[in-house]
């Protein structure tokens, strides 16, 4: 394909810009939420940037108070790096996406024909098109959450099969641990929960719910506030600030803690070509909890400490 000299320039600076904003957890959350709010018709940046705050929860936590004294350290930084891959990898995929969006908005024409300069898939370009042409926002919220548990499959999810097989992982699908969580300035707690992690289709049927959630009309202005208002630093401490008690520090803020991480991305492969896409895939999901988890969410900060103590008392 030949390239003009402004299309060059143009992918030089698609790649300097991921690069820096790819730094760290903070910055991708930065990166998501500010994207949004110059674009809030694609609503996956800002799905992504609450996503990411979770992220930032769960590898802060590995260095807060109670799981430092459950699990060893060098199983620690090993969740730690597997949370960190699957996040640098999926910004590394979808944040050049979402440039180029930008730019095909500023000049007025699509250019969505450079994805294959970034190893984007044939499926995100054909969407990325799609809602060029039609703007059906919803369709392509999913056809970027399948893109990105597709995009950690292989690379991550099996090849950590590890960290994803441990007691860790298998304690957390049976406590419902692993819970992604939308605060609110009122300081209460909404989301969903995925059992049995590994499967991908229950990671796509999680981002479905939580993306039908985060932009339900009663409690989006809320999730947005809550945005706007915070400055995610990866301490706990960034939403229970305001709940009714509101808690000490008891993890602690990501860069405090955890080095710049240098990530060697590796031959890069688009899942699309050897991995069929499903029609169940795009279907809606059923609601099968409640998703104010505000009451949960304390019951099983309880449950954690208890173990923890357990834990200590045996050994």
């Amino acid at each position: 394909m030949h390239l003009s000299k402004t299309e060059k320039r143009l992918l030089h600076s698609i790649k300097v810009q991921t690069a820096r904003a790819n730094r760290d957890n903070i910055s991708r959350t930065k990166a998501y939420e500010q994207f949004f709010k110059k674009h809030p018709e694609i609503q996956w940046s800002f799905l992504a940037g609450m996503v990411s705050r979770n992220a930032g929860w769960n590898m802060c936590d590995l260095e807060g108070i109670w799981f430092s004294r459950m699990l060893g350290l060098k199983y620690r930084r090993h969740l730690f790096l597997t949370y960190e891959e699957a996040n640098w990898r999926i910004f590394q995929d979808a944040y050049p996406q979402l440039l180029l969006y930008h730019y095909s908005t500023r000049n007025g024409r699509p250019l969505f024909h450079l994805c294959r300069f970034f190893f984007i898939t044939q499926f995100m370009t054909k969407a990325w098109n799609a809602f060029w042409k039609h703007g059906n926002k919803e369709k392509l919220v999913t056809a970027l959450i399948i893109n990105e548990q597709n995009i950690i499959e292989k690379p991550v999810i099996k090849k950590q099969s590890f960290v994803f097989h441990s007691l860790l992982f298998f304690l957390q699908d049976w406590m419902h641990f692993s819970t992604v969580l939308f605060p609110t300035c009122n300081g209460k707690l909404y989301g969903s929960s995925v059992s049995h992690f590994r499967n991908i289709d229950e990671r796509i049927k999680l981002g479905k719910r939580l993306a039908g959630l985060l932009f339900s009309e009663e409690l989006f202005p809320q999730f947005l506030e809550f945005s706007y208002r915070t400055e995610p630093t990866g301490a706990r401490l960034d939403y229970e600030q305001y709940r009714d008690e509101p808690r000490f520090h008891e993890t602690p803020m990501l860069r405090r803690v955890y080095p710049v991480i240098s990530h060697q991305a590796g031959k890069t492969e688009q899942w699309d070509m050897f991995r069929r896409v499903k029609k169940d895939w795009f279907i809606e999901p059923e609601w099968e909890e409640d998703p104010q988890l505000t009451e949960w969410y304390d019951h099983k900060q309880k449950q954690l400490h208890l173990a923890v103590m357990v834990k200590n008392w045996i050994y």
